[in-house]
């Protein structure tokens, strides 16, 4: 027999999850119109290396995951320290937000790289999703990645942005 326990609130969990600062990045995808979709996660999960899969968390409703789901690849763009204005701004939903930042879309990419605030980008295909609560985790199996030396990654953590320091160790 299965004991129910009792709910947290949303606000306590949240508070506890801020105690795990985690890595920033973009999830880009192209809609059926061709044109850009992307949402600011810092739910993002390595998941086997053989294939190399990862993980992400979209909310579930947004434009961004029924784009993801509709054409079947995204695009993880990872952060860079100097990329905080970027991070809030594809947080905010803002309608403009691809043409107030430099991107491109390589051939067969699957979704828009953006060039100047990522320091590693995944193109990925969905390989499966499971709907959880208010959420859609989607397995991207990866197929190409690009990465730019030298730049620090963007974290977030006690609800705060942070860059990674060079000399923590």
């Amino acid at each position: 027999m299965t004991q129910s326990l009792p709910a947290i609130e949303i606000a306590e969990f949240r508070t506890l999850m801020s105690h795990f600062p985690t890595g920033v990045a973009i999830i880009t995808t192209t809609g059926q119109d061709d044109s850009p979709r992307g949402m600011t996660v810092s739910s993002v999960c390595s998941v086997t290396l053989s294939p190399p899969t990862l993980l992400v968390c979209l909310r579930n409703g947004s434009p961004t995951l029924d784009a993801v789901l509709a054409r079947g690849a995204f695009a993880v763009n990872f952060l860079h320290g100097d990329a905080k204005p970027v991070a809030q701004l594809f947080a905010s939903g803002a309608p403009d937000r691809f043409d107030l930042v430099p991107w491109r879309l390589p051939p067969r990419a699957g979704g828009p790289h953006l060039v100047q605030d990522a320091h590693a980008v995944a193109d990925c295909n969905v390989s499966r999703t499971e709907a959880v609560g208010d959420h859609t985790v989607v397995f991207g199996q990866a197929f190409r990645v690009a990465r730019e030396q030298g730049l620090l990654p963007l974290l977030y953590g006690m609800r705060e942005y942070q860059v990674w320091r060079s000399d923590q160790g």
